[in-house]
């Protein structure tokens, strides 16, 4: 008697730019700072990156509190919160971001709770003074980690700091991708709407 082996599947989305908006950019237009606009879509290097926007903060006396006022007014993308309750309803969905623990409380409680993975900040009276990566390429550990255990992995992610899970992925495509990636990376494919991605995400998890 042939057996027969169910292969178990989890979807792996980014957070900012795929289902809720970029944190830093609605930072930036609150305190008129232009200079936290850059986000990983411009700086691939996330490590330069976050040194940077600490920098900016210290300079200019942007504590938590304001940072999370500014979050505490936002909501997921248009469509994003259907989208995600449709895709946990088929499918084990899990949440990996490179934002962070102290930030991510609001949104999650908008998309009900997903499973998230991020990072954490270091935080002294109110100030945010340092980043440290949970571990180093956080997400593509994450993706390997989950294949190392058995399951099919399907990623999406929209910027450079999502190319190690894209490409660790058994199936990896960009959403509303930041310029330039579709065309450097045309083997991960790219979708701007949600019922498109839906569709690529039942025939990938099913190929």
């Amino acid at each position: 008697m042939q057996s027969c082996v169910i292969v178990q599947r989890i979807v792996a989305l980014d957070m900012e730019g795929v289902v809720t908006p970029e944190i830093w950019i609605a930072v930036a237009e609150r305190t008129g700072l232009s200079e936290l606009k850059l986000t990983t879509r411009d700086e691939p290097d996330y490590q330069k990156l976050m040194n940077y926007r600490i920098k900016v903060l210290s300079e200019n006396g942007i504590g938590l509190t304001l940072i999370r006022e500014v979050i505490a007014s936002l909501r997921p993308l248009e469509g994003a919160r259907n989208f995600l309750e449709h895709l946990r309803q088929r499918y084990q969905v899990v949440i990996l971001s490179d934002t962070f623990e102290q930030f991510a409380g609001h949104l999650m409680k908008e998309l009900s709770y997903p499973h998230l993975l991020c990072h954490n900040l270091t935080i002294e009276m109110d100030s945010v003074v340092e980043f440290v990566p949970r571990i180093d390429d956080a997400k593509k550990k994450a993706v390997q980690s989950y294949q190392g255990l058995g399951y099919h992995v399907t990623a999406i992610g929209d910027s450079y700091n999502d190319l190690g899970m894209l490409q660790q992925a058994d199936a990896g495509c960009l959403f509303r991708a930041a310029t330039g990636l579709p065309e450097k990376y045309p083997m991960l494919g790219c979708l701007d709407a949600y019922h498109d991605l839906g569709n690529w995400i039942d025939a990938a998890v099913n190929a």
